[in-house]
């Protein structure tokens, strides 16, 4: 017989069914006993009842977390029994066979239970199976895979960047080392050098996957490990072409999280963000005017935003355009990576940007330089070795378009969608300046 689930019981109303999955809970209400039977797709009740000896027996002995497998009756529950708030709440499985195919140690906790961060970390083995932590992973699946579908639809081509680099680390102090072979290597901080490189090859690619900053946070935005999706694209005419690519993505993300994640969204109380058909953009100056008018701080000779910097900011954009999302341009050029172009109708500042959302960037984006002996002067003079970067520079001397792109975070972008109020809430398996699976100080 084939295993039905949850999502598909009620079709069998009035036939015989097999189902497997997990105990969720167990009730004994005098002679009967329920079970909530737990599958990929949600609850089931099942129901114990005497005069099925065998079953009734095996049912006595369950435990929460056993994993069984059941065979029974489908019945209609009375109008009054139904439970609107299960997907299979019009049934329930009167249970006529029973096999224990795994059984559990006794639980630390009933699943649901509101716990201290550190003690639900150190349980996730256990604690992913409550049905909010299943509701954001399901929730991050429909993100990256949408981020998949968009870009293929627009013609770009995925590649797999490595994740073990020579010394051509963006940024060597915040790269963690590895020893490889008698020589030492470090874990991508991001697959930027080799999305350029591809740009060369296919004009427009991307690269999903895990990206390593060495840097020594401690905070609920920042994790040391994370996913990052990045894109790259040529033949642009400016920065702000990327900024468009990213607001068509945003879009289309949003309507497909609309019909696929509704559910989860209202179990973890959280509100699915309109994306305007153009998001607000301003330069980094024209923000530090407003954070000093609006909120009495002066940072404008500042070259960066501050964490409070983006929360106002955010705020502001919904107060005046209605929109969690807002586009901050032309940082100074000496902040941002070698590799970003400059901005020759406003010396200084780089034809970037970052997206701020909810009160924290999610991506930063750029133009790249593309002509190689201006990649060449710019290595030189921030004093970085220029022959650390000749495989990368080999992609210019051979002709690369006018492109750019971006790199957007997964965990913090759910994070954030989902008013998470710690990044490591949607990272299933976070590493951190004190934690490798368990704290290192254990």
């Amino acid at each position: 017989m084939e295993r039905i689930l949850s999502s598909k019981i009620s079709e069998s109303t009035g036939k015989t069914a097999k189902m497997c999955g997990w105990v969720h809970a167990r009730r004994d209400h005098g002679k009967l006993i329920f079970i909530d039977l737990r599958d990929k797709d949600g609850l089931t009740q099942v129901v114990f009842v005497p005069s099925e000896k065998e079953a009734y027996a095996v049912g006595g002995s369950l435990h929460p977390e056993y994993v069984v497998e059941i065979e029974g009756e489908v019945n209609a529950r009375p109008d009054n029994m139904i439970n609107d708030k299960i997907i299979s709440g019009k049934v329930e499985l009167l249970a006529k066979k029973i096999s224990i195919i795994g059984t559990a140690k006794e639980i630390p906790f009933e699943l649901g239970t509101n716990l201290q961060i550190d003690t639900y970390l150190d349980n996730l083995p256990f604690t992913l199976r409550d049905e909010k932590a299943q509701a954001i992973f399901r929730v991050q699946s429909v993100v990256i895979k949408a981020f998949r579908d968009f870009l293929n639809s627009q013609g770009f081509t995925e590649f797999q960047a490595p994740k073990l680099i020579g010394d051509d680390a963006e940024g060597g102090a915040n790269s963690f080392n590895v020893e490889y072979f008698g020589h030492t290597v470090h874990l991508a901080q991001s697959p930027q050098l080799y999305k350029q490189i591809m740009v060369g090859v296919f004009e427009r690619v991307f690269a999903t996957g895990n990206v390593y900053r060495a840097e020594k946070h401690s905070t609920s935005r920042h994790i040391n490990e994370y996913t990052s999706m990045d894109f790259e694209m040529g033949f642009i005419e400016t920065h702000e072409d990327v900024m468009k690519m990213e607001n068509d993505f945003l879009a289309y993300t949003i309507d497909i999280l609309k019909k696929e994640c509704a559910k989860e969204f209202e179990l973890l109380g959280a509100d699915i963000p309109i994306v305007p058909t153009e998001i607000p953009k301003m330069k980094l100056r024209e923000a530090q005017a407003i954070i000093k008018e609006k909120y009495g701080e002066d940072c404008l000779r500042a070259p960066d935003l501050d964490p409070q910097h983006e929360r106002w900011l955010c705020e502001y954009s919904r107060e005046t355009f209605g929109s969690d999302f807002i586009f901050i341009t032309h940082f100074p050029i000496t902040k941002r990576p070698f590799y970003t172009m400059e901005d020759s109708a406003d010396p200084g500042y780089a034809k970037g940007f970052d997206l701020l959302f909810r009160g924290v960037e999610i991506t930063t984006g750029a133009q790249r330089i593309h002509d190689y002996d201006t990649l060449v002067r710019s290595l030189e003079g921030r004093g970085m070795p220029v022959d650390n970067f000749s495989f990368y520079l080999e992609a210019f001397k051979y002709g690369m378009p006018p492109h750019g792109g971006l790199g957007f975070g997964l965990e913090r972008f759910t994070a954030k969608l989902l008013n998470l109020d710690n990044i490591k809430m949607a990272t299933l398996f976070p590493r951190d300046l004190n934690r490798i699976d368990v704290l290192l100080s254990k």
